[in-house]
């Protein structure tokens, strides 16, 4: 029940593409918290300090739900709802899943401040509680773990947020859709000549003073919804922008790979020598952008043909030169997995840029909520984000995790800003994924633990007693 009363509301979003994705994928997700909320019942009054093995547990849930099946899915992750709050600044010491585990805890401690208050209220004297099975002394217990829980927050507001460093001006231009929802790249080279258009804006204000002259220009994931690399036509176009707002841009096509295959790819394009290095989306979406067993599906559904020709994923992390700085790259969906952020940070990423493509979800919560994760990201790994989006919300964001500046949606729009580039590691980048599998294992072996102790009990009550001579007697 509480998965459901979670995933229905908060992916409603894939209603656009079809009602039967949306709660289909509800009831999937709904399914792990049901098997947390088991090991949680096992967990509580069965082990001593259960509040931690119960915040252990869930960082093991949204571990496997990240990963499994197809590459997993992380809306949702506890530590996602803390965009802006001093929960985040956990992020910085061991990423997302520290965050989780904070959230979690304070949780299971105001929850035993509340069974304690409970029991108080009905027993006036010390006894056992429903929950622990100890006895407790009522008001005093409630009022320890209520401030037990008040300390986690304001623990992690001690932890820093540094912002300072070099800033170099950054240029992010949001060309906008005709037609939002599924069919959003309506006829060939649309998005792509918005985003010319508004380009050449950028290009008109930098001549007028508007506008400071970018050093670096963001274009979002499928601004060119043609591949330039193969049409003449389109390579031409962009090399002019490229040469009239005289700096890189990065551009975000969508790339031919061979027969019914294409690529999801950033491309760094200067005007000196054009296209350059690039990055592949590595975290492809299920269903969105290839169909896993696209034979078997086909026959229960005719929504395969709304994705035509399978995406091919990278294999490299998007750590790109471009301009004066270097960049970590992630596309879109990508933000809400861990290793694809810090993959491109760790390996010399300065400037965290999300390219993404909203436009099939315009009028719902699923851009904010891609904003939010971003904030997060920020926090977790000092840098600066700067989000394009074809049609919204493009935004840029401070190492601290607040949102400088944001657009609107469905509308054109260029952010022209001084951004902050970083290149010291935080303790997360250091630590990787060890922390989320270490707190993630614990919890697993938490469940078992509890588990095991009745049975262990139980064998105990029906081992026989040795008989003694006084027995005998």
């Amino acid at each position: 029940a509480a998965g459901l009363a979670e995933f229905v509301p908060l992916i409603f979003w894939l209603h656009v593409v079809t009602p039967l994705a949306w709660i289909v994928l509800a009831i999937a997700q709904s399914l792990y918290l049901a098997a947390l909320g088991a090991g949680l019942a096992l967990l509580v009054g069965r082990l001593p300090g259960w509040q931690v093995w119960s915040a252990c547990a869930w960082v093991g849930e949204e571990l496997i739900r990240s990963r499994w099946p197809l590459g997993g899915f992380g809306w949702g992750r506890l530590a996602f709802s803390q965009a802006d709050t001093p929960f985040t600044s956990y992020a910085a010491i061991a990423g997302a899943p520290l965050v989780t585990f904070a959230v979690a805890l304070c949780a299971a401690f105001l929850a035993t401040a509340v069974i304690a208050a409970t029991d108080a209220v009905r027993t006036p004297a010390a006894g056992p509680t429903p929950a622990t099975g100890r006895r407790t002394h009522g008001w005093a217990t409630a009022a320890t773990f209520a401030l037990a829980a008040l300390v986690v927050p304001l623990v992690a507001s001690l932890i820093p947020r540094p912002t300072d460093g070099r800033s170099i001006q950054v240029a992010a231009v949001q060309g906008n859709v005709a037609h939002p929802g599924k069919h959003f790249l309506g006829r060939a080279e649309q998005v792509l000549d918005n985003h010319l258009a508004e380009t050449a804006k950028l290009v008109a204000d930098i001549k007028s003073g508007v506008l400071p002259q970018p050093q670096i220009v963001l274009w979002p994931e499928n601004a060119s919804d043609v591949d330039p690399l193969h049409d003449a036509s389109v390579f031409a176009k962009i090399q002019a922008a490229t040469e009239a707002v005289n700096a890189p841009i990065l551009v975000g096509a969508v790339l031919d790979a061979g027969p019914d295959h294409v690529t999801n790819t950033g491309i760094v394009w200067s005007p000196s020598s054009g296209p350059g290095q690039s990055y592949t989306k590595r975290h492809l979406v299920p269903f969105g952008e290839y169909i896993p067993w696209r034979g078997f599906v086909s026959h229960l559904t005719k929504l395969t043909s709304l994705v035509p020709q399978n995406f091919l994923p990278g294999h490299t992390p998007g750590a790109l030169d471009i301009g004066p700085t270097r960049i970590a790259d992630v596309m879109c969906f990508e933000v809400a997995f861990d290793d694809a952020v810090r993959s491109g940070v760790t390996n010399g990423g300065r400037i965290i840029v999300v390219q993404t493509n909203n436009a099939t979800y315009m009028g719902t919560a699923e851009t904010k909520q891609q904003l939010a994760m971003s904030q997060l990201r920020a926090v977790e790994h000092s840098r600066s984000v700067v989000v394009a989006s074809t049609s919204g919300i493009s935004a840029v964001i401070a190492p601290d995790g607040h949102v400088v500046t944001r657009t609107g949606e469905l509308t054109p729009a260029i952010i022209d800003l001084p951004v902050v580039e970083r290149s010291q590691l935080t303790i997360a980048d250091h630590l990787g994924a060890a922390p989320e599998w270490t707190l993630g294992i614990l919890g697993g072996l938490a469940v078992i633990a509890a588990l095991a102790i009745p049975l262990v009990a139980g064998r105990s009550a029906r081992r026989p007693k040795e008989s003694s001579p006084a027995d005998d007697r």
